[in-house]
């Protein structure tokens, strides 16, 4: 066989490194919009496409003019349907129309890789999305089918948080919560197994750490003792391994062992409210950082080893509109002018992040400065201070059903505005929100920033 020259065998390294890459690099991003200063869809498809490691893309909506953007790019897309239409989408004619408007004039040229039904239905608790979810999963499955071949290739998925698990538990003996386990998921994965889709995830052990001892450490990706699992003999160093794992054995024991696994959403943010330990740039260096690493070595976990596993931090950019702390404005890697906000690794020809300091790149330098506070830092309340949240007079309808939105969406117990609560009436959005606002202010200890909704709260001492 004839020797290779040094070109031939350059060329042949660098294939081997890229197909490499290729096949175990399964990194995304969600780019979410809550913002007023964001750059346009064409920047930001341009950035992603010649400035990241990022092969794909999630959003929140079908925006036609994010769609357009990434027509051309080779980028794969994530579009998402609100929860509010899957009732409606079980209906055959509903989803077909839904395909014709979101879908068909934008595929094949933009790359749309999966549709996710819905985002996080079973954590917002609402029983018609929650019943809904799987006939509309069917039903667009059946769409894509009968608008041609070239639409056969887009999975249908659903996103779900992971407030799903019965009790707290070691990740080899996780099961799906008793009332959801056979009514649930187990059509959600039949319908998954079925269609050869993937069982979409939400990890977040930023939102775990209450139920691992606040052993930051351990959530970011930092050398640690571990967490033993007595079960399976295995020990955790981290904590999104257990949580993937918890999930893997909960699909397991309902027989879905077989389903792929995709992380729709994980990272952590970069600045929070005073006295939140947790929200900082090194920890979400760490994080993050640790995170790009292990996805792209396809090192799996210690249940699923040498399992890769497609994933889309979140999130792209801080989002200066979002309510809530402040630390829900701050999950950016990026800021608005494509700066990062700290050394990621996430940019192509970017420099590392040291993960023994992450603050710092690998030559020892610090990394991006401290991330400027999207909206000043206010100082808590006073000790004695009796104070309750509330809407402005002058929000509107459609910003106060965000803030209901956001804050069921953050683990506030809603049910007493659902049907048949105690706080049911007035059934009017304004009086909903006003619970759900409070109710969030409260779970936060009343820090004044977690009464701002985006400009829509305000705080009174009258009791509402």
């Amino acid at each position: 066989m004839k020797s290779l020259t040094s070109l031939q065998l350059f060329l042949l390294l660098s294939t081997t490194v890229f197909n490499l890459f290729s096949s175990t690099a399964a990194i995304g991003v969600n780019y979410g919009m809550v913002a007023d200063n964001l750059p346009s869809p064409t920047e930001v498809a341009n950035f992603i496409k010649t400035k990241t490691i990022f092969d794909s893309v999630k959003i929140f909506d079908t925006n036609p003019n994010v769609l357009r953007a990434f027509a051309n790019t080779g980028i794969t897309m994530t579009v998402t349907i609100p929860n509010g239409e899957i009732p409606n989408l079980a209906n055959e004619g509903a989803a077909s129309a839904w395909v014709n408007a979101n879908i068909q004039p934008f595929h094949p040229q933009t790359k749309i890789k999966y549709i996710s039904v819905g985002n996080e239905i079973v954590l917002l608790g609402n029983p018609a999305h929650i019943n809904g979810l799987v006939p509309a999963m069917i039903a667009l499955t059946e769409a894509l089918r009968k608008a041609g071949p070239q639409f056969q290739d887009i999975k249908v998925t659903s996103a779900h948080a992971l407030n799903m698990f019965q009790g707290l538990t070691v990740p080899s003996l996780a099961r799906f919560r008793v009332d959801l386990a056979e009514t649930f998921f187990k059509p959600v994965l039949q319908f998954h197994q079925q269609n050869k889709s993937p069982f979409m995830i939400n990890p977040y052990p930023y939102f775990e750490l209450n139920v691992m001892s606040n052993n930051i450490d351990y959530a970011v990706f930092r050398k640690t003792p571990g967490v033993f699992d007595p079960a399976s003999k295995k020990t955790y160093s981290n904590a999104l391994d257990s949580l993937l794992d918890k999930t893997y054995t909960a699909m397991s024991a309902l027989g879905f062992r077989d389903v792929d696994i995709v992380i729709g959403e994980t990272g952590w943010p970069s600045l929070g409210d005073p006295g939140n330990k947790a929200a900082g740039m090194d920890n979400a260096a760490s994080y993050n950082g640790h995170l790009i690493r292990k996805i792209v070595s396809g090192a799996g976990t210690p249940l699923m080893p040498n399992r890769k596993f497609e994933t889309y931090i979140f999130a792209l950019f801080n989002e200066n509109q979002k309510p809530g702390p402040i630390a829900e404005k701050n999950w950016g890697l990026f800021q608005p002018d494509f700066s990062p906000v700290y050394t990621s690794g996430a940019l192509r020809d970017g420099p590392q992040p040291n993960l023994s300091n992450p603050g710092f790149d690998v030559e020892g330098k610090p990394g991006q400065p401290l991330p400027k506070p999207v909206q000043p830092m206010p100082a808590p309340p006073a000790a004695n201070a009796k104070k309750f949240c509330v809407p402005k007079p002058e929000a509107t309808d459609a910003q106060l059903q965000n803030n209901l939105d956001y804050a069921c969406g953050q683990g506030i117990d809603c049910r007493p505005i659902q049907a048949g609560g105690v706080c049911v009436e007035p059934a009017t959005v304004r009086s909903r929100a006003a619970f759900a606002m409070n109710s969030y202010f409260k779970s936060k200890m009343g820090v004044d920033s977690a009464c701002d909704f985006s400009g829509t709260g305000q705080l009174t001492t009258v009791d509402p």
